[in-house]
């Protein structure tokens, strides 16, 4: 997985027992708007380079007995409301965009 210099930082940080909210936030900012390519590259390349791929995003991999591979990503709805509820947002354009992706808006 890719490892940059911040990512490392929020890891020492962690064992120090020093993450706060802004890590958090960032941490699920990244899983709500990261790109998929890398989960993607995982199942499609004969030999993935693992240490450079970013499967943050990625929850699970199956091969069937056929070889079909079926890839299960994290549910970025729920990240989105996580990160909505950590920043506090009482703004109404940002509920009106999660009811909008649950397919509940109200009319």
């Amino acid at each position: 997985m890719k490892q940059d210099g911040g990512r490392q930082e929020v890891k020492q940080r962690s064992r120090d027992g020093g993450i706060g909210q802004q890590d958090v936030i960032r941490g699920l900012t990244e899983l709500a708007f990261g790109k998929v390519n890398d989960c993607v590259r995982l199942v499609l390349e004969e030999t993935p380079d693992l240490q450079n791929l970013d499967l943050n995003l990625l929850r699970e991999v199956k091969r069937t007995e056929k070889g079909a591979v079926e890839i299960k990503l994290i549910d970025r709805l729920a990240v989105l409301q996580q990160l909505a509820q950590m920043t506090e947002s009482g703004n109404s354009e940002m509920e009106s965009l999660l009811q909008a992706l649950q397919g509940t808006e109200e009319a």
